[in-house]
């Protein structure tokens, strides 16, 4: 009975022994990299900021008055082809204009009125006139005009194949400095995707420059790890 005890005690000892080696011998040596892939894009679509300001002697008057220009800008829109889904308010203020800071009695002389209007307009080609005909009706602030894709993915996708291509490229140079042979994809992690800032600008409506939309530049990063073959 004694030795059939120690024989038990005698395995279970050298158990944890082994478990290292073992472990030891199932680890996967790899090489891993980050690829970046980043494709050029044409616009499709443009996003406009623009502005109704109006000022009266009373908030209700100046709202009243914005109210009625802004009514003015969405019809304008409307007619040149932007649709009531394209169109929101995103930004609505009635503020005091205070004057006489320079002296110990600041006053109110009268309200402004702001509407911002987000406008996305998907023929960029309309861009320019449908400026033209915001203006012509009571917008008298431009506050933004980004350009962008309607559906960003299918580009998107050629940059995150172009940066797995990127990380193989660069692991494959790895592989060969170190002088080992590169072996299958262990795993590999997308770090994000990502799209250039668009051109934009920002300045009185009163002057509506040239619109070009030139290129985005839409950029993914992979991080992929690869086994080292023996």
């Amino acid at each position: 009975m004694r030795a059939l005890s120690a024989l038990i005690l005698s395995t279970a000892l050298a158990m944890p022994v082994a478990a290292p080696a073992l472990a030891e011998d199932a680890m996967t040596r790899t090489i891993s990299v980050t690829g970046t892939g980043t494709i050029e894009a044409v616009p499709d679509m443009a996003t406009l900021m623009i502005g109704v300001t109006t000022q009266a002697d009373t908030a209700a008057a100046a709202l009243a008055a914005n109210s009625e220009a802004t009514d003015a800008v969405i019809a304008r829109l409307t007619a040149s082809g932007i649709e009531a889904r394209d169109m929101q308010t995103s930004n609505l203020s009635i503020n005091p204009n205070w004057t006489g800071y320079d002296s110990s009695t600041p006053a109110i002389s009268g309200y402004i009125a702001t509407n911002f209007l987000t406008v996305r307009i998907r023929k960029l080609d309309t861009t320019g006139a449908v400026l033209d005909a915001a203006v012509t009706d009571g917008a008298n602030t431009l506050n933004g005009l980004t350009f962008g894709l309607a559906d960003p993915e299918p580009a998107y996708n050629e940059a995150r194949k172009e940066a797995v291509a990127d990380a193989r490229a660069k692991a494959q140079l790895l592989a060969e400095a170190a002088g080992v042979t590169l072996g299958p994809v262990v795993s590999i992690t997308e770090g994000g995707a990502m799209m250039d800032p668009a051109p934009m600008y920002r300045q009185d409506a009163a002057a509506v420059p040239p619109v070009v939309g030139g290129e985005l530049g839409l950029s993914a990063n992979v991080t992929v790890a690869f086994e080292i073959a023996e």
